[in-house]
């Protein structure tokens, strides 16, 4: 590199860089002076013009939504698609004072937020319709842990260093739960759905949400027990209750017996929908529940570890119960007792069966013989539904000669209640082949004939055989479905068979990975390709 005075450019660099005046940036200037006679490059002007703006420039700094009233600002913002409105709480405190009260539900993580000095959940939130208290409920650490535990739709940390089982995490204590739910009853009168942990001492906080709110309809109750439930009859317009006595893997609660059932009946008789997690029920809460609430549609039971056995009999007491839900149910009912005793609910229609463990025939069999009726058959992932089970879908029903009458046509004997008087002629511990082995008299056709749907998924043990000797005795089946049944292959579908699944009007067939992975490669030939490939790999 040659030397020179440092002022000195190299050869290689364009002479344009160096002129000390470029006369582009001047006509640059002046075309954006033409284009707008404010703009000028004299700063002195520019300084002078700036203490008093141009109309422009005070527009911009202004808010122009102030002219518009609260409501009609909120049908605007209303109008936008959900997902989109809570970014617009950022923009002004107004803004966002009317999108918290656009929210409808809200999951409280932090217990502070409600129960706090600030109270900011009532106070920001108070058109709230929804409300979901049972993660904040959970009694936080000090620090962040990096352990999770995740049951259903919960999670939350453990501590690493604490002595204490999974299964058994702390709630915070009543005190504070009670005075969370007077703070959200008064604050939030509105409330339509409410999801919480019953407090152990008092019921203080949930009598005051029953009377504070007089429109909740859903009720979502964990860790319930009997004594929990007394300010129930305070709810007027409660329909949906879901109970959840203890959760497995998560927590443990005091247990939910007959006597919440029926304190439960008692002062809800609108219940619409009612559904029962490790609860301790048996036939009298059961029965109970059947008698008193005569609007009773859907009937779910989850976990069925600790109900008694019997209970069964006593769903021939809902008269308008449609829907039956068994959910994670180990046994159905460990002792339905005598088969021509059960009775019957005409008015199920539907039955669903999902993550079930079904590898009691007797048990089975009461169910179908109860739900004689019904119209629609849902397993879903049930663990134990072999050929012999499945073929207990086509039962008949069978009743002694000295019976005067159909089962369904009179209420069912109760298995010896706490609450009932019991039937001189039926007892849960009697043998199930001393009245059942007497000469029976068939007195009608089967027992599932007049089912028009079914669906199966994840049942793994039912073969094509079983499935076409099932659904080729309905003859009102008119929606099958088959997703993720290994064991029933394409190839052994019969004529038969084929030609009642032209003449159905829904018909969903997934029933291994193959054939889903055959029918979305049809006409591709990779199945051919992939084949020379190997076949040349392996010579």
């Amino acid at each position: 590199m040659p030397q020179g005075p440092r002022h000195q450019r190299l050869r290689s660099i364009p002479d344009f860089l160096f002129f000390e005046k470029l006369s582009s940036f001047k006509n640059v200037g002046h075309k954006m002076q033409l284009a707008d006679p404010t703009l000028t490059l004299d700063p002195s002007s520019s300084r002078s013009r700036s203490r008093s703006p141009s109309p422009a420039a005070t527009d911009f700094g202004r808010d122009l939504t102030a002219s518009l009233s609260d409501e009609l600002l909120r049908r605007i913002i209303c109008a936008v698609p959900g997902g989109c409105i809570a970014p617009f709480g950022l923009v002004c405190k107004r803004w966002l004072r009317i999108v918290d009260g656009l929210r409808r539900s809200l999951t409280l993580l932090d217990w502070s937020f409600l129960d706090g000095p600030s109270r900011r959940l009532t106070s920001r939130f108070c058109n709230l319709a929804e409300v979901d208290l049972v993660p904040a409920a959970f009694l936080p650490l000090p620090c962040a842990s990096p352990i999770v535990l995740t049951r259903g739709p919960y999670s939350l940390q453990l501590d690493p260093a604490a002595d204490h089982n999974a299964g058994e995490v702390q709630f915070i204590d009543s005190e504070a739960i009670n005075r969370g739910l007077n703070v959200l009853g008064r604050g939030c009168p509105g409330l339509q759905r409410l999801c919480t942990v019953a407090p152990l001492d008092s019921e203080e906080g949930l009598a005051t949400a029953a009377i504070e709110c007089p429109t909740l309809q859903e009720l979502e109750f964990h860790r319930c027990s009997d004594t929990s439930l007394r300010p129930i009859s305070a709810f007027r317009n409660l329909q949906i209750v879901r109970l959840v006595a203890s959760l497995e893997g998560l927590y443990s609660g005091p247990g939910l017996s007959d006597i919440g059932l029926t304190i439960l009946a008692h002062g809800c008789s609108r219940l619409v929908k009612l559904e029962l997690g490790c609860c301790s029920a048996s036939f009298d809460g059961i029965s109970a529940v059947g008698r008193c609430c005569p609007m009773l549609e859907e009937l779910t039971i989850c976990d069925d570890r600790r109900m008694e056995g019997g209970w069964l009999a006593a769903l021939s007491y809902c008269g308008n119960l449609k829907t039956l839900k068994l959910q994670s149910c180990r046994k159905i009912d460990s002792l339905p007792g005598p088969l021509e005793h059960l009775g019957s609910c005409p008015a199920i229609e539907r039955l669903l069966l999902h993550r079930c463990q079904l590898r009691d025939q007797k048990s089975l069999k009461a169910l179908f013989m109860v739900c004689e009726s019904v119209k629609e058959i849902e397993f879903q992932h049930c663990w134990g539904l072999e050929e012999d089970m499945f073929n207990i879908t086509s039962i008949c029903r069978f009743v002694g000669p000295n019976a005067p009458s159909l089962p369904h046509q009179s209420p069912p004997p109760s298995p010896q209640p706490r609450f009932f008087p019991s039937h001189p002629t039926f007892s849960p511990l009697a043998s199930p082949h001393s009245p059942i082995s007497t000469p029976a008299l068939l007195l009608f056709a089967p027992s599932l004939s007049n089912v028009k749907r079914l669906a199966l998924e994840g049942c793994s043990k039912i073969t094509t055989e079983a499935l076409e000797s099932v659904i080729l005795s309905w003859s009102d089946l008119q929606r099958l479905i088959v997703i993720s049944c290994n064991n029933i292959k394409d190839d052994e579908v019969s004529p038969a068979l084929s030609n009642l699944f032209s003449n159905l009007k829904e018909f969903k067939w997934r029933p291994d990975s193959k054939s889903v992975l055959s029918v979305n490669l049809h006409g591709t030939g990779i199945w051919k390709k992939g084949g020379k490939f190997f076949r040349k790999s392996r010579g």
